[in-house]
């Protein structure tokens, strides 16, 4: 996984003496950065205690909803759920820092409950709010990212919006691994991206925004870190004929488009809605 960071400490371990989430910054590589169709902003990020996030919507979602925050599973404040094991409806007065445009903390939102928590299949969690879009909007002036409900495309140009360091990677959709595997963990269908978007602990959690709709397609969750085969921070693309593959230095995301579908009235979180994938208890 992209770690999830503990303390100031832990921060310079992995990232070395002096740097620190602070200024907004931008990584990209030469040439991509022209060819981004809409710049993204840190607007609807947000700042876990060691991971990344973002408020988000469905497209039926309604401004007097609470509000969604998405982030990994492996971020839970309950620490990694087991192989299989699904979080749902369970209490946490969990904080965030909300993000403007330019990188800004602007308020704190908590959470009421973990609404869905999982690393089976895929590695995402999601919090609900105790206020509603309408008043996270009429407070801050800054509105929730929307999911995609289709599936990404290869080739699109993506942006990794990391509100734990409020610090952004901009590359493309390179493709698709069949089976992603970290330790005990499998993941399906996840995102690969080009070489560009090197991102790194902190930025679990991180929105993965398509740069030309502006919505959200998926969540940023792990690297290959040192070129080893399927272990923790290692994980490894496994085929349809069951063919390991290691891309050493190359990051992945697990896709969100699959979360839009189990989302129903108030925002609630229904497993049992027609077309809703995702693992259950």
């Amino acid at each position: 996984m992209n770690k999830p960071l503990v303390g100031a400490l832990l921060s310079v371990l992995l990232l070395g003496a002096g740097v620190a989430p602070a200024a907004a910054s931008t990584a990209t590589s030469p040439g991509e950065a022209e060819v981004r169709a809409k710049a993204v902003t840190f607007a609807g990020t947000v700042a876990l205690s060691n991971c990344s996030g973002s408020v988000v919507r469905a497209p039926s979602s309604l401004p007097g909803d609470p509000a969604l925050v998405l982030s990994n599973g492996h971020c839970l404040e309950t620490g990694f759920p087991d192989p299989g094991e699904v979080v749902i409806d369970k209490a946490s007065t969990r904080s965030f820092t909300l993000l403007n445009a330019a990188g800004s903390g602007v308020g704190t939102l908590r959470a009421s409950k973990i609404a869905y928590g999982t690393m089976t299949d895929t590695d995402v969690s999601l919090y609900q709010l105790t206020r509603t879009y309408a008043q996270i909007e009429s407070s801050y002036g800054i509105k929730a990212l929307e999911l995609d409900a289709a599936h990404p495309v290869k080739g699109s140009a993506i942006t990794v919006a990391s509100g734990y360091w409020k610090r952004t990677y901009s590359c493309a959709v390179d493709g698709f691994a069949y089976r992603l595997k970290e330790g005990a963990w499998t993941w399906k269908d996840s995102v690969r991206y080009t070489s560009a978007c090197r991102t790194i602990g902190g930025t679990s959690g991180s929105p993965v925004i398509d740069d030309a709709t502006g919505k959200v397609v998926a969540v940023n969750n792990t690297g290959n870190e040192d070129g080893q085969q399927c272990t923790d921070n290692n994980p490894c693309e496994v085929d349809e004929n069951g063919t390991v593959t290691v891309r050493e230095g190359i990051n992945y995301a697990q896709q969100t488009y699959g979360i839009v579908p189990c989302i129903g009235t108030g925002n609630r979180i229904d497993l049992n809605r027609a077309g809703c994938a995702l693992p259950k208890p």
